[in-house]
């Protein structure tokens, strides 16, 4: 047993009664039975065992990687056996370094990367980390090492970088978990030689093993049977141990803070951006949905708002301020127009009406026009010179009609585009000239502007105007109009004008043979339902990236179980709940919001093959911000489970894995 003069120096670690019991389901294994243990600053104490002797879980509990179920752990005076998850965490971080028999190494990352990872959790600043790192690994010969990963190292190179990192914050307590049961005989000497220089430079080394031979080479030999301390043999602690307790317990207390938030999110977005680049092909596949998903809202949505300013395009080319009035009753839709219920004595009286600005009655045939040996079918619409106003409706050349034209019954007439063009040869200027309308002789005044094709895909400049009463008279035979158009003058008035103009035309008309369309109204109706409809296909396409989220929850999950290990690694270095929930949850806002950038390229490149195919397009901001958003809040919401579920792991059940 210890003597008494070892007393003389306070200890670092002291554990009183110690148990430690596992229980599975009903079942209760006690490993360690009341352990009773001093540990000074300075020693290299060999822990000897056979296999199932307890050593392992008594090594857990010295370096805090466990909890006893019962009993004290004191550790430099302080009572640490009720410390939470991340108290315990920070004591691994500042005080302990960990060298374990499969050097338990992140395989994706560097030697050097490797050797950084507990000055991560720290908080040093990048450059002093990585020079550090860089000194240990010359130390231990491994400077042209520094960019190779675990697997182009050999077990010995392995185990030194394990022996690096161990000592990068410092590295006042090593505990070596049998350093070199994997390692060949050279390999295993040089291990322990290098512990030997440790335990020289003043650290305290705790060495668990079942060889004597190794145990042989410590100060102090404890031997551990069925869970119980058999044997202990401890020198006095020197004064220069003393000091190094003292150094220790300062640089505890200046290190307490760990890393900062936006650096821990640094080096967070840096793994999972390795973490990521190690497995492309889940990766891409991770990524595959939420592309899918972003890029089908751009692309629904570009097409519902390109849908929807086509048709208020449309109406807006007409105004708001119209009132339509057309033949038959309210309740009948009346398709052919033949309805003979609105005669040009109507359009005469509402134009006398307050807050009218223009009346523009229509009649409309199909009419064949001929020029010499050249006739074209089309359709011909009899009106008042009041017609390109209503219609914002310029003529291109020549003039429009004019109200003595209709009064005179006029044989003149004002071409379209087309028809100009099927009649006329290139070159040949049509004003002036003659054409026969149905066998009625006239001459052509006007050539409207070009229009093109209307949203429902008609050719607008297919047609010919020609004075109301020469159309009815000369042309169509009949009197009674298709269409009376009354351009309001005060919008904000148009629904009280309606109501006189429907009062009026049933008194004259004593039946209500007739139906009114508020063109405010219509774009009101127009512009709701095209949201409605744009909300439609949102949703669809919302659905999607929904879908894409869950495949990040999914391939999170997958990657936190086969990452155990990895996280164990992380914790045993130091890494606390915070920072491992960090790293996953980065990860996932990584994947989602690359996806979110790949799926705003991909939605606008699908908008404009669908827009040279005649769909129309409308881009704008809000889509993208909209579905970028969505992209990161998926990642957010579905990478929370994972990450949650990866902070919460046992660093003991992980390193197990």
């Amino acid at each position: 047993m210890k003597s008494e003069s070892a007393c003389a120096s306070d200890p670092l670690i002291e554990l009183v009664e110690v148990t430690k019991t596992y229980h599975s389901g009903d079942r209760h294994v006690e490993v360690l039975h009341g352990v009773s243990l001093k540990i000074y600053p300075g020693e290299f104490i060999a822990i000897i065992g056979a296999s199932g002797s307890g050593k392992s879980t008594l090594m857990n509990i010295l370096g805090c990687l466990d909890r006893p179920s019962t009993g004290i752990y004191r550790f430099m005076g302080r009572n640490v056996s009720g410390f939470g998850r991340d108290d315990l965490a920070r004591l691994r971080r500042e005080a302990f370094g960990f060298v374990f028999q499969s050097y338990h190494l992140i395989s994706t990352a560097s030697a050097l990367e490797n050797v950084e990872v507990p000055a991560v959790y720290s908080g040093m600043p990048p450059r002093d980390r990585t020079a550090r790192a860089k000194e240990l690994l010359d130390g231990f010969g491994l400077g042209e090492r520094l960019a190779h990963r675990p697997s182009q190292l050999s077990g010995g190179q392995q185990q030194r970088v394990s022996i690096a990192r161990a000592l990068m914050n410092g590295g006042h307590i090593v505990l070596a978990d049998e350093p070199t049961g994997a390692l060949d005989s050279k390999s295993g000497a040089e291990v322990m030689a290098l512990l030997q220089d440790l335990s020289r430079r003043g650290h305290t080394v705790i060495l668990i093993t079942h060889a004597i031979e190794l145990a042989g080479q410590a100060q102090r030999i404890i031997e551990i049977r069925d869970g119980r301390i058999v044997s202990d043999l401890c020198p006095h602690p020197s004064v220069r141990e003393a000091e190094n307790l003292r150094s220790s317990n300062h640089r505890m207390r200046t290190n307490e803070s760990g890393a900062s938030f936006f650096g821990g999110a640094l080096e967070a977005a840096k793994t999972a951006v390795r973490a990521l680049r190690g497995n492309l092909p889940r990766t891409m596949l991770t990524l595959l949905g939420i592309v899918i998903g972003v890029g089908s809202v751009i692309t629904m949505l570009a097409i519902g708002d390109g849908a929807r300013q086509i048709v208020l395009d449309s109406i807006n080319a007409m105004g708001t301020n119209l009132l339509l009035i057309r033949p038959g009753q309210p309740t009948r839709e009346n398709l052919d127009g033949n309805v003979a219920s609105l005669m040009p004595e109507d359009a005469t009286m509402i134009a006398e009406l307050p807050n009218v600005l223009a009346v523009v009655p229509e009649s409309v045939g199909s009419v064949t026009v001929r020029v010499g040996n050249s006739d074209y079918q089309t359709q011909a619409i009899g009106t008042t010179p009041a017609f390109p106003v209503a219609y914002h409706w310029l003529v291109g050349k020549g003039v429009f009609f004019s109200t003595e034209d209709v009064t005179n019954y006029a044989s003149v007439v004002v071409l379209g585009q087309t028809v100009a063009d099927h009649l006329f040869t290139k070159g040949v200027d049509p004003i002036g000239q003659y054409v026969v309308l149905n066998n009625v002789l006239c001459q052509v005044i006007g050539l409207m502007a070009m229009r093109g094709v209307s949203p429902q895909g008609q050719d607008q400049d297919d047609g010919v105007l020609v004075p109301l009463t020469t159309g009815s008279l000369r042309l169509f035979g009949q009197r009674f109009l298709r269409t009376i158009i009354v351009v309001v003058d005060n919008i904000a008035r148009i629904d009280e004008t309606q109501n006189v103009v429907a009062t009026l035309l049933q008194s004259s008309h004593q039946t209500e043979d007739f139906q009114i369309r508020n063109m405010a109204s219509i774009m009101e109706t127009a512009a709701a339902t095209q949201n409605t409809l744009t909300t439609l296909l949102g949703s669809i396409a919302a659905i999607s990236l929904l879908v894409g989220g869950i495949g990040v929850m999914n391939i999170m999950l997958l990657s936190v179980t086969e990452r155990t290990h990895e996280i164990g690694i992380r914790m045993a270095t130091g890494a606390r709940m915070k920072n491992i929930l960090q790293q996953f949850l980065i990860e996932a806002l990584i994947v989602s919001l690359l996806g979110g950038i790949i799926g705003v390229v991909v939605g606008f490149g699908a908008a404009a093959v669908i827009g040279s195919l005649g769909t129309p397009i409308k881009y704008s901001l809000g889509p993208m911000l909209l579905a970028f958003g969505c992209a990161f809040v998926t990642g957010l919401v579905f990478g929370y489970m994972p990450a949650r579920k990866a902070a919460h792991v046992d660093p003991i059940v992980a390193l197990a894995t």
